[in-house]
């Protein structure tokens, strides 16, 4: 015995997936013996993709995100990987959206005045038992609800100046830092919204939505969140490049 410490690394790596089309986290097991190839090959049944349509991404325990698994030849104890860290799905080919997106489904609608006259429709009960937009009382307390959350809303943005280093905090997505470039109302959706130049390429565009430009980035930096989920302060942009000259 030479009193020198020997390091045994567990061959079964636990770790939670997620894809682009679910918010859920998927509990999985793998040997770091295998290579990416065989890995998305693995994930192939449960993401519904091609393995050579996925892109996949490494998070730490923490969700920060690490890098890409971009290396096929590679094996996956090779990336740091550890129990508990998070493989994140995305289909270049746009698959897995196919089987979720109902629009593209033929339905058949029955005419509104045939279906009012029904008196065994969920219209019919709803009516009867004051449910839903049949109670006015209730309605108009969601109304005012909405209202007041929208005046939180505009008050938070009226607190956040373009230019500021921010924190963006949504349920369900890790946290992410960046610079706000954006401040107002917007075309795609109603009320009070703030754009933001991620620090890393975790947004959705370049600033542009819908084919208006909002604010300029570089594609994949740029997203655009709710005021209330943004807090401004001094978040220095972090250095990734510190074992690189």
């Amino acid at each position: 015995m030479d009193g020198g410490v020997t390091v045994v690394t567990n061959p079964i790596v636990s770790v939670r997936l997620t894809r682009t089309i679910s918010s859920f986290e998927v509990p999985l097991r793998f040997n770091r013996g295998i290579s990416i190839a065989e890995l998305k090959r693995k994930l192939e049944m449960v993401v519904g993709a091609s393995s050579s349509s996925m892109d996949l991404e490494l998070f730490s325990v923490s969700d920060k995100f690490l890098q890409k698994m971009d290396d096929d030849d590679a094996l996956l104890g090779s990336y740091p990987v550890d129990d508990n860290c998070r493989i994140h799905v995305t289909d270049t080919s746009g698959q897995m959206n196919e089987f979720t997106d109902v629009s593209k489904v033929e339905k058949y609608e029955l005419p509104d005045d045939v279906y009012g006259k029904r008196t065994d429709s969920a219209r019919s009960f709803m009516k009867k038992h004051r449910v839903g937009h049949f109670n006015e009382e209730e309605m108009a307390k969601k109304k005012a609800e909405l209202a007041a959350h929208e005046e939180e809303q505009k008050a938070a943005a009226d607190a956040i100046s373009v230019g500021s280093r921010c924190k963006v905090q949504v349920v369900g997505h890790p946290t992410k830092l960046g610079t706000v470039m954006y401040v107002g109302t917007t075309d795609f959706k109603p009320g009070y919204w703030v754009g933001v130049k991620y620090d890393e390429p975790l947004g959705k565009h370049d600033g542009t939505v819908n084919g208006k430009q909002y604010f300029e980035c570089e594609n994949k930096y740029g997203g655009f969140v709710k005021p209330l989920s943004v807090s401004v302060g001094d978040f220095p942009e972090e250095d990734f490049g510190l074992d690189e000259m």
